[in-house]
């Protein structure tokens, strides 16, 4: 039956599940996120993402009273509200951590000093006591409440504009772009024009150095980060961009030539040769003739060039350092981390900031990325 047209497989379902499943692996931490990074340090701590479009029921930090007395007949009192206007629907309260839901919505708690406390269902508190409130302190409110979805763009307008040094991302946004976009089209124009010299102009050699770009591909920069690092300090180059620039350059380059290399051999030889008896010159062919017929395979570079290069941290660390005015996404993410592990929302919004870009360029050119990576896999 598996063979009868119009049926699918058991092995074809099977791969279909996967790629599903897959894909909703990678999809629902990113939901997840972006969700997170539109919500309140408290909301993150009392519920998961997915509760975020429900009403919810949590604790509310305890909240001490506050304000002016004044004089209702022969009792001093205290009035205030513990959510400050805001929607919420009370279901317990109480005075004591060890009993924070001792008391019901409308309930009257009575206190040392013949106080009396009330809270309603819409956090309206009322303290209330024979004697005047003469340098005491007043009692703490511990309350449950029923809390309608709240959303925030707080958390990126800290992000992005604050210009404190922990919160601060727009400054790494800047550098790490001013890192990634020149590491992605410098390696591009040098690769290309090595792979039209690779893959349609004879000169002696050249089997050797197609070998030796496909040996690179397998040399762990790591090894190589230090020492190129005292090359540029040799040379005068030091820390910097010009540096970092040079430094993705040369890593990205054996497998922008050997993609672009694939790519290029594949194309017909037909077209070559009548640009050629046309008098075309090699490097009118390859500006007029390569180049556009090559983009599938230049974009799908691209994607993998600019995604090493926005996401990388130990290149930038080496070649850039720690300094606020060169640190990249990553660094900044990293410090974040650890000065500021407990508030969760900041760091939700600075990972997603950092990943939207990424996200961006992957989506806008994926369709080229399959083309460019099956160049010449089959005549």
């Amino acid at each position: 039956m598996d063979n009868i047209a119009g049926t699918k497989s058991s092995l074809q379902w099977a791969v279909h599940i996967s790629v599903v499943l897959l894909v909703a692996l990678w999809l629902f931490p990113t939901v997840g996120l972006l969700v997170s990074s539109f919500r309140t340090g408290e909301q993150i701590s009392a519920s998961g993402w997915w509760s975020a479009l429900t009403t919810q029921e949590r604790q509310v930090p305890a909240i001490r009273v506050a304000g002016e007395p004044r004089r209702d007949g022969d009792l001093y009192v205290i009035t205030g509200d513990l959510f400050a206007g805001q929607d919420a629907t009370v279901s317990a309260w109480g005075t004591s951590s060890r009993a924070p839901e001792a008391y019901g919505p409308g309930d009257v708690a009575t206190l040392k000093n013949d106080w009396t406390l009330s809270v309603d269902e819409t956090g309206a508190y009322r303290l209330a006591s024979p004697a005047p409130f003469d340098d005491v302190r007043l009692p703490r409110i511990f309350s449950t409440a029923e809390t309608p979805p709240e959303f925030t763009l707080d958390n990126y307008r800290n992000v992005l504009f604050s210009s404190t040094a922990t919160a601060g991302v727009g400054q790494a946004f800047i550098n790490t772009a001013t890192v990634a976009i020149p590491a992605t089209i410098i390696p591009i124009l040098i690769a290309a024009f090595a792979a039209y010299a690779l893959a349609w102009m004879d000169f002696k050699g050249r089997a050797l150095l197609v070998a030796f770009v496909v040996a690179l591909l397998v040399v762990p920069l790591q090894l190589a980060l230090i020492p190129l690092l005292q090359l540029h300090n040799a040379v005068g180059i030091g820390k910097g961009y010009l540096g970092v620039w040079l430094a993705h350059t040369g890593f990205g380059l054996p497998l922008a030539v050997y993609l672009l290399r694939n790519y290029m051999v594949g194309l017909p030889r037909d077209v070559i040769e009548n640009a050629r008896v046309d008098g075309a010159t090699e490097f009118q062919i390859f500006t007029r003739i390569i180049l556009p017929l090559s983009f599938p395979a230049l974009a799908s570079f691209a994607i993998f060039q600019f995604l090493w290069t926005w996401n990388d941290l130990l290149v930038a660390l080496v070649f850039l350092g720690t300094d606020d005015d060169t640190l990249v996404l990553t660094g900044r993410l990293v410090n974040l981390m650890g000065s500021r592990g407990g508030e969760w929302e900041i760091l939700a919004a600075s990972a997603f900031v950092s990943i939207a870009v990424p996200l961006a360029v992957f989506f806008a050119l994926q369709r080229f990325l399959v083309r460019g990576l099956l160049a010449g896999s089959v005549k």
